[in-house]
């Protein structure tokens, strides 16, 4: 019975690959292959700038990459080599994305602030041949990161230095290397997090990013001439999919800022004329909250806003629509796997301002219940989906994939929503314990590991607190011994202990006990509920 089920899983789940090739949503083109195409004949007009200054154009854009090409050909690289990108937001990161993938090798990108352990987990778990970084962003010395993380490895790792337009390598010690990547159609790799703490390798092929980038051009009518806008790191999936994929699959001017300020952000959209981005609610909130000294609105050559990563508030929605009279904003929903879902103009206001919009094309979406049985329009449960722009696996952890999928190939998302008749897609809340603040995941575990071992706590608790702007914050639930810690004591502990500053509660609350299930655990969603009530309760004076 196992191999017959195993047997009609496989033919369903290729006659779906078949229906998305009939579609058009699958065409087998690589990416540098439809950039080259697209941008031929406008090899002068501008590919990507940056706020440091720099600016290339397509000519530019891929001489360089073919010179990232040339140097990982020459070392000898082999194809479906696995090449990490730790660059900021930066022309080099577009430079290095199309030379690696013209390479033939499997870019896999992370955030600048990714610490030692977690970029050597990523390293190991994905056999990385190489680590390209810069020396320093900012105050974050990713140079000597990257080295440490190389040094732990178990394989051989070399390390390739981006510094004033110079390429230094740096040969990891002699140890054996890992074998290329042997997955069908693996194109790219991106991490999200887990309910542990551990990274996730998201696997993507050229086939399911194209699906997600042709939907967009197409949902959003986007082409060569429409500028990109991004903040968002380019090494979250955000970033990637939505900003460093999105302009090549175009040839469209990508506008690149580095370090987040919204003022600055508002001139670069006005000054490049961008029409689209995707960022997480801060950067909503904080462009809502910003100066703008110019006769004409804000934000009006933006046609297309696309705010993720967390609810998005309705008073914050409502504040965007009155300032930027010129910009369709909408709530995006969606995974580093996948998905995709947003509103479209002629959705209800009422769709617009409570829900996370329709799928993009081809996503199908079901609702079950505990017992995997589909409800109807209007019941919660757990989300799943099926299409063509939904992942392909997670390196490395297959038992873990295969886990997660319904019998039919549908992945469970591990999000609580309801799906109206009309295939609107209302989030209500999580099966995981993530924490999203500012539009990043963050596991709570480690920062709980951490505080459990300071001597005043006896026990602890990390929830997400909500807060309009950023989405949630840290709050540690203390159950204190003796004296009770201050935050500046616990956060001080924690940074001493190598967390990264945004693993540091901005709230602290007291309790004597935590509500717990029979077997012990603690009830995170009521005690989410009571520290909740506890606090606005404080708020009023009650």
């Amino acid at each position: 019975m196992a191999e017959q089920t195993d047997k009609y899983f496989k033919n369903d789940q290729q006659n779906h690959k078949d229906m998305y090739r009939r579609k058009g949503w699958w065409t087998g083109e690589s990416l540098p292959d439809r950039y080259a195409s697209i941008m031929r004949g406008r090899e002068n007009d501008l590919a990507v700038i940056d706020n440091h200054g720099g600016k290339l154009t397509h000519r530019d854009l891929w001489n360089f990459s073919g010179t990232i090409a040339d140097e990982l050909d020459n070392r000898k690289f082999r194809k479906g080599e696995i090449i990490i990108i730790l660059l900021p937001n930066t022309v080099e990161w577009q430079v290095v994305l199309l030379g690696v993938l013209r390479a033939g090798s499997i870019p896999a990108n992370l955030p600048t602030r990714t610490d030692i352990e977690n970029l050597r987990y990523v390293a190991e778990l994905t056999g990385a041949r190489a680590i390209i970084t810069t020396e320093q962003h900012g105050t974050i010395q990713t140079g000597d990161i990257a080295r440490s993380a190389v040094q732990l490895c178990t394989h051989q790792i070399d390390l390739l230095i981006l510094d004033n337009e110079e390429l230094n390598w740096e040969s990891g010690r002699i140890k054996q290397l890992a074998n290329p990547s042997n997955v069908v159609g693996l194109d790219h790799i991106m991490f999200t997090s887990s309910t542990t703490g551990r990274p996730k390798a998201v696997m993507h092929s050229a086939d399911t990013l194209a699906a997600l980038n042709l939907t967009f051009t197409k949902r959003f009518s986007l082409g060569p001439h429409d500028p990109i806008f991004m903040a968002s790191p380019l090494g979250h999936s955000v970033g990637t999919i939505h900003g460093a994929r999105l302009s090549l699959y175009n040839a469209a001017p990508l506008v690149l800022q580095d370090t987040w300020n919204p003022e600055q952000a508002l001139e670069m959209i006005a000054e490049n004329k961008c029409v689209f981005t995707a960022a997480a609610t801060p950067f909503l909130n904080d462009l809502v909250e910003s100066d703008w000294q110019r006769d004409e609105p804000k934000l009006a050559s933006l046609r297309w806003f696309l705010c993720g990563g967390t609810q998005v508030p309705q008073t914050l929605l409502k504040k965007a629509q009155q300032q930027f009279p010129h910009t369709f904003i909408t709530v995006l929903w969606g995974m580093t796997e996948g998905g995709l879902t947003t509103s479209i103009q002629d959705s209800p206001l009422e769709k617009l301002l409570t829900t996370a919009g329709i799928g993009l094309p081809g996503l199908e979406m079901k609702i079950l219940d505990s017992e995997n049985r589909q409800l109807t329009s209007g019941k919660e449960g757990e989300l799943v989906m099926r299409g063509p722009g939904v992942f392909i696996g997670y390196y490395g952890q297959e038992d873990l994939y295969k886990s997660l999928l319904t019998e039919e190939g549908f992945f469970r998302t591990g999000d609580f929503a309801t799906l109206s008749e009309d295939g609107y897609l209302r989030i209500t809340g999580r099966l995981k314990d993530l924490i999203i603040r500012g539009g990043v995941n963050i596991a709570p575990v480690p920062i709980e590991e951490a505080l459990a071992s300071h001597p005043k706590v006896s026990g602890v608790a990390v929830i997400g607190y909500p807060d309009e702007r950023m989405g949630e914050l840290l709050c540690a639930v203390i159950i204190p011994h003796g004296e009770v810690p201050t935050l500046k004591v616990l956060n001080c502990f924690l940074q001493k202990r190598g967390l990264p500053k945004y693993h540091c509660p901005e709230m602290i609350r007291i309790v004597e006990k935590f509500p717990t299930t029979p077997a012990g655990k603690i009830r995170k969603a009521t005690l989410r509920e009571e520290i909740i009530k506890e606090t606005e309760m404080e708020k009023i004076g009650a």
